[in-house]
């Protein structure tokens, strides 16, 4: 069952929209929004900390079993087209567990 990770970048909502669509095709089980593994690399103590200039989009990383890599190439594409239509950018990760 091939395990597809999306690295988003794009707001919140762009968020929940990628995931409320991967939820609404059929096949799909399993999604989940995991945990940036990275820390962030803000300063907490930086003068500029918080202002509206150094914000930019957040990233997320959303997990999806596929039960099979037709699913799987149904998913990319569903993706980046909404991904294009909401000015997002999109990075896949694929496992396969054969």
């Amino acid at each position: 069952m091939p395990m597809l990770r999306i690295r988003l970048t794009g707001s919140d909502d762009t968020a929940r929209a990628v995931m409320n669509l991967l939820q609404s095709l059929d096949g799909i089980e399993h999604v989940e929004e995991i945990d940036d593994l990275m820390p962030q690399l803000d300063d907490a103590d930086s003068s500029s900390a918080g202002l509206s200039d150094v914000e930019g989009p957040q990233g997320h990383t959303i997990e999806i079993d596929a039960p099979n890599p037709s699913t799987a190439r149904r998913v990319r594409d569903a993706v980046e087209a909404l991904a294009f239509d909401l000015d997002a950018v999109v990075e896949f990760e694929e496992d396969d567990e054969e």
